[in-house]
């Protein structure tokens, strides 16, 4: 047994002739390890790797002879190798996985990840993934979950005794140690032991990077302006876009919408699942008064130990009526104003109502101190805030949001409270740290695609706070809750003086439209798609046929038709305008029956009509995104199938009571 050296004390020559003298694997790997922490000589490398093959030969020789030393250590290469067997059969059991991620979209992989506690389940579900559809998110999740995991069930009391681990052993079990005092103890143990260099090298380099971890440079922040003093900067002037430091943030607000003076069903929609939000929220987050104590954001935020609140927002010339049924459907404070001047919507009086509410009648930027004369809450502006995803819904919404400094992710599926790991450094503040944030609000929506789905989150940089979250969402994306009209709320008028500047624009005569193609109210509704591409005209015409034979349907379509450049005779030209259309920017529909034809599935369409009794789909193609949201999938050209649909109802060997009653479930 040699003693331990330290190859950045020689130069390749004279370790090549120390090399010639040690036998033992393990203390190979450790100067090559030492080698790369320390002069990190690509020559001194190979060289210790040549010299461990060359050990590594004589030892298979020495099995072969039966040696005593050299069979000990083959017993542990073997013992590691069964290891891994091991390993390997477990990650291929599926069948025995926790959950199967294959079996979660991101939306509800977050939440149900959280039910999971086992590292090593952890591992088995990460192995999956990464043989299955290899998402990056979803794998993101799932390392998040274990190093959390990890964390928690890590002792931080074990010591690490140096003389009983190779130089290898040694650098390994450092690398889970971030507690400098810990790491100096390891120092001090093997300084005062067996004082190898390669191993002291090692702490003390372990030490200098989990100080500069610690200690991040300081980012320097440069307005705009003073950076491109030769730019133009027409923002300089909006004093109101301006973000507050170290804000106090509490509550989901929810705008309620109305129109001709009724509360609309999104409002009602929005409710319900703010509702379910803020419910799950204080089961997570919440505090008992007595624990809650000042400090950082998140606890100066539960400062009153209550739970946080749905507050609901209207805004309109007689909206108090509607506060009654908010608080039915779930808010817990309803904040309104009323004026007459307000019976239409208008971006500048509306956007200026609801910041105002938002911040508490506080000076744009700045906190509201106790100057603020609000007396039902004690906060500076909502941590969340959540808009329909209509034409105005989407118009103050992206307006409000800029105005109180913060994002928004617009037209909104589907919305969860969760933590997130973060690594990007816009967020952490450096390159390379990883940051957990909280009570994260995640906006899932669809991509511009239509086949798949993004998931926006708003957070704050580390010079700056992003406040309230903001969403709109899609009407038609939650279920319509039902009203409990014993529930009890606060009700909060808001004053504030209009500026007559606010109200340059007013509506003095107008005339009601034509309302157009009404598709909500049919037992039954043919959709046409893509799929007339090969003869447009005569693909309208079957869906016209078909439709007919129905005693109550309507024929829509879906957005490509409405977009794309189709030719069609005049007779079905108007069977393709867009007041036909089915989908997110188009009608919402329910029918009991609906006949899909030649549609692939766009997310998008999927919105307007998901809600259906039946489906039945239509399509060339097997893998088309609509067989996996259909009762029935029709594998077949729609100019052959749609002819022997009609001919059978007509036939009556089958009518639409019949396959809307099944619902898919006889395989015939």
């Amino acid at each position: 047994m040699t003693d331990d050296i330290d190859p950045g004390e020689h130069t390749v020559e004279q370790l090549q002739d120390e090399l010639a003298n040690i036998d033992s694997p393990r203390e190979l790997e450790g100067l090559l390890d030492a080698e790369k922490d320390g002069e990190q000589r690509q020559s001194a490398q190979e060289a210790i790797r040549a010299r461990m093959r060359a050990v590594s030969t004589d030892e298979d020789t020495a099995i072969e002879e039966g040696t005593e030393t050299e069979g000990e250590y083959r017993e542990s290469a073997d013992e590691i190798e069964g290891e891994a067997d091991e390993g390997e059969g477990s990650a291929d059991e599926t069948g025995d996985l926790a959950l199967d991620p294959g079996e979660y979209d991101i939306a509800e992989f977050g939440p149900a990840i959280k039910d999971i506690d086992d590292p090593a389940e952890l591992e088995a579900i990460l192995d999956a993934e990464q043989s299955g559809e290899n998402r990056d998110n979803v794998k993101t999740l799932v390392e998040s979950r274990i190093e959390k995991v990890s964390e928690s069930d890590a002792d931080e009391d074990d010591d690490i005794d140096p003389t009983d681990l190779s130089t290898a052993e040694l650098g390994n079990a450092l690398q889970g140690i971030d507690d400098i005092e810990r790491l100096q103890d390891v120092l001090d143990a093997e300084q005062g032991g067996e004082g190898r260099s390669a191993a002291t090298n090692l702490i003390q380099k372990r030490i200098e990077s989990v100080q500069e971890n610690e200690e991040p440079e300081e980012i320097e922040v440069i307005p705009p302006e003073e950076k491109h003093p030769d730019l133009d900067h027409p923002t300089a002037d909006k004093q109101y876009v301006k973000a507050l430091e170290d804000g106090i943030y509490r509550d989901m607000w929810v705008y309620c919408e109305t129109q001709a003076g009724d509360l609309i069903d999104v409002s009602k929609e929005m409710l319900g699942k703010a509702r379910e939000l803020m419910d799950t929220y204080n089961d997570d987050y919440g505090v008992s008064a007595s624990e809650a104590s000042g400090g950082s954001e998140d606890e100066q935020s539960e400062s009153s130990g209550a739970d946080e609140r749905v507050v609901a927002v209207l805004i309109g010339s007689d909206v108090e009526k509607h506060a009654a049924d908010v608080i039915a459907y779930g808010a817990d404070v309803v904040v309104y104003h009323e004026d007459d001047r307000l019976d239409r919507f208008q971006h500048k009086p509306y956007t200026e109502l609801f910041c105002d509410m938002a911040r508490a009648g506080a000076t744009p930027g700045e906190s509201r101190g106790s100057e603020a004369e609000v007396d039902w809450r004690d906060y500076d502006e909502p941590r969340y805030t959540v808009f329909p995803a209509t034409n105005n819904g989407r118009d103050l919404s992206a307006l409000a949001q800029g105005e109180l400094d913060s994002g928004l992710a617009s037209d909104c599926s589907d919305l969860y409270i969760e933590e997130a790991m973060i690594s990007n450094p816009a967020k952490t503040g450096r390159p390379g740290a990883k940051k957990e944030f909280e009570r994260v609000l995640h906006m899932k929506r669809p991509d511009f695609s239509g086949f798949e789905y993004s998931t926006i989150l708003c957070l704050d940089n580390p010079t700056r706070e992003f406040h309230p979250q903001g969403a709109s969402v899609i009407p038609g994306s939650f279920d319509l809750p039902e009203p409990d009209h014993d529930r009890e709320g606060e009700v909060i008028e808001h004053d504030l003086e209009l500026d007559e500047e606010w109200l340059r624009v007013s509506v003095t005569d107008h005339d009601r439209l034509d309302e157009g193609v009404d598709l909500t109210g049919h037992d039954v509704v043919v959709a046409m798609g893509r799929g007339i591409g090969d003869d447009p005209t005569e693909g309208m015409e079957l869906g016209i046929e078909l439709t007919e034979t129905f005693d109550d349907a309507g024929l829509g379509v879906s957005r490509g038709i409405v977009t794309g450049s189709y030719e069609f005779d005049g007779h079905v030209e108007r069977y393709t305008a867009e007041e036909r259309q089915i989908g997110e920017t188009g009608q919402v529909v329910e029918p009991d029956l609906y006949i899909a034809a030649g549609i692939s599935g766009a997310v998008q369409h999927k919105v307007g009509m998901d809600n259906s009794g039946t489906i039945v789909a239509i399509n060339t193609d097997p893998d088309a995104r609509i067989r996996d949201f259909s009762d029935y999938f029709v594998e077949g050209d729609l100019f052959e199938v749609l002819p022997e649909l009609t001919a059978a109802l007509k036939a009556g060997e089958l009518s639409s009571d019949e396959i809307a009653a099944d619902g898919g479930n006889n395989d015939d």
